[in-house]
């Protein structure tokens, strides 16, 4: 479960400092990683495939990296975060979601039933640890799951990819959002690779429904789901997000001319002027 543990070294809000926030732009690894990680977790989620934009919470959104990936696939989503240095990174970026400071360990300042879903990437197993005398782990991961469940619609799901540090302290976080009225459980895609073994913590709200199921076999070769139903949602969305051309819509003109409109908003005047050729691929060689 993992040897070098940031957790271990000092709070989260003085880990996650200027340095560290950097490398959420500059690492392309990282960058890979934690964007592969934000899609088997919305994956995770089972959203219906109707093409209705759902309302999603980032809990640990650090520099935005996990929102982009729920940009793309047409949500909508808030994000919390307890370092002002990644949060600084992700308005730099221009996020499209909104961030905001917070300890989830104080609970999640929410309206109730307001959201569809919740991610959350490398975050959750944080609370169990102490960082200070007045921190008690099983009272903020209680205080933490009571607000999380009080925030999604029936019938939503929360999905935490969480490194525990051993069993115990997995099972510690499973009981605590049990104790709440959640259902669900842990999902352990490659649970016999060292390298690539990955926990999810999946939670329902007012369902009882089967667990999604790993992912298995080899990480390298095959990194597709294993369950066909959330497989086809999953094309689902794919196909949405291509043009007729059979490319990305991402990073297309539309993409281009919006973001200089925000700019425009936002009261930058060095924005060059919309052309014919704003946002046309330029050729790989004249």
């Amino acid at each position: 479960m993992g040897k070098d543990r940031p957790e271990l070294t000092g709070p989260p809000d003085l880990f996650y400092n200027e340095d560290e926030a950097l490398k959420y732009t500059n690492n392309s690894r990282m960058i890979e990683i934690q964007s592969k990680l934000s899609e088997r977790a919305v994956e995770l989620l089972c959203l219906p495939d109707d093409g209705t934009p759902r309302m999603l919470l980032d809990i640990g959104c650090g520099s935005g990296l996990s929102g982009e990936q729920l940009t793309e696939m047409g949500h909508m989503w808030v994000g919390l975060d307890i370092s002002p240095a990644m949060l600084d990174v992700a308005v730099e970026r221009e996020v499209d979601g909104d961030v905001c400071l917070h300890d989830m360990g104080h609970g999640l300042p929410l309206r109730p039933g307001t959201f569809d879903g919740a991610i959350s990437i490398s975050a959750v197993q944080w609370l169990c640890n102490a960082d200070c005398s007045a921190h008690d782990p099983r009272r903020r991961l209680k205080r933490f799951f009571e607000t999380l469940y009080s925030a999604l619609r029936r019938g939503a799901r929360a999905v935490l990819q969480v490194y525990p540090q051993n069993a115990a302290q997995a099972e510690m976080m499973v009981a605590a959002a049990m104790k709440v009225g959640f259902s669900g459980g842990l999902v352990v895609d490659f649970p016999h690779s060292t390298r690539a073994k990955k926990y999810f913590l999946v939670l329902m709200v007012g369902t009882s429904v089967a667990m999604p199921k790993a992912k298995d076999g080899d990480p390298d070769k095959d990194d597709r789901p294993q369950e066909v139903s959330v497989s086809a949602r999953q094309n689902g969305a794919s196909k949405r997000r291509k043009g007729s051309g059979g490319q990305p819509q991402g990073k297309g003109r539309s993409w281009v001319f919006r973001k200089k409109e925000q700019m425009r908003n936002r009261g930058y005047d060095d924005i060059p002027t919309d052309t014919k050729y704003t946002g046309r691929k330029r050729k790989a060689r004249f």
